[in-house]
């Protein structure tokens, strides 16, 4: 008994030196969470409106998914996804719902080239787009079997109107309107605050049309600009503007004028190139207002 009682003894000694020489330790407490920086995501259709940006990035990697190409990197620090959509509404509205539901950013610009409606803007002027408009969604009044077609009757059609048809019954009437996206004020401010650095051509607030048309009619582009004060159109803009806004997500579209029909203004691919140097500006000025 006097053995087990002397074991006993002997390994509560042991165990309280070993808490002793534990509690002398030094320990240093390491988070396994660090908060990441929501990234900006910048929107080009063509290579030649979105490579020259991706090749700004440092720490780049490459992730494709469906026809979009995503460049994952850092501008000056900053988190940054250059996305690629491809041409078009389609490819565009897809390519913007994926970056977000992947990448969630913090703001999205999408930028490139597009084609003048205001004969007071020149080749390299750019349009921030206080508005965007989708220029194809139209409802055609009813003409008889050989009445022809007449689209400068067309009305406008708003698909998110209401949740009956856009075209017939109760709901019709009230889809009959133009449905506008508005720029981000804050994104919409950095642009203003940078746009003096821009030297190929002037920055001039404006709507920008979209839709899988390329108009050549200089009637019907005249028409947009009435009827609609469209700027300038190409085929991305409204359709990223929606999907964006549907997320809640701060938006900008921003397109230099690479021609401009109404005025003689010819096609300069080299403006695309302009237009995301200046989209760096904005960013900057954008990140900069944000750390503050």
């Amino acid at each position: 008994m006097k053995t087990l009682y002397a074991l006993f003894s002997l390994l509560v000694l042991s165990l309280s030196s070993f808490v002793s020489v534990a509690e002398g330790f030094r320990t240093v407490e390491i988070s396994t969470h660090q908060a990441a920086l929501p990234p900006i995501m910048i929107q080009g259709p063509m290579p030649i409106e979105a490579e020259y940006f991706a090749s700004l990035l440092t720490d780049v990697r490459m992730e494709k998914a469906g026809q979009a190409t995503f460049y994952l990197g850092y501008f000056k620090g900053y988190p940054v996804v250059v996305a690629q959509t491809g041409k078009g509404l389609e490819n565009t509205a897809a390519a913007t719902a994926i970056g977000i539901e992947r990448y969630h950013p913090k703001a999205i610009i999408n930028q490139g080239t597009s084609g003048g409606h205001d004969p007071t803007l020149q080749v390299g002027d750019i349009v921030l787009g206080k508005r965007s408009v989708n220029a194809s969604n139209f409802k055609t009044p009813f003409r008889d079997k050989g009445a022809g077609s007449a689209p400068l009757e067309w009305l406008p059609m708003d698909l998110l109107a209401s949740a009956g048809s856009a075209g017939e019954g109760d709901s019709a009437k009230d889809a009959e309107r133009i449905r506008y996206y508005l720029g981000d004020p804050e994104l919409m401010a950095a642009a203003h605050a940078v746009k003096a650095q821009y030297e190929r051509g002037k920055v001039v607030e404006g709507t920008i049309a979209s839709g899988n048309f390329w108009n050549n009619e200089l009637d019907r582009i005249g028409w947009l600009h009435d009827k609609f004060g469209t700027s300038t159109e190409e085929m991305e803009t409204a359709s990223a503007a929606q999907i964006a806004h549907s997320y809640g997500i701060p938006f900008l579209g921003i397109r230099v004028l690479s021609n401009n029909l109404t005025n003689g203004g010819h096609y300069d691919p080299s403006t695309a190139t302009d237009c995301q140097a200046f989209v760096t500006l904005v960013i900057e000025q954008y990140i900069k207002h944000n750390k503050k």
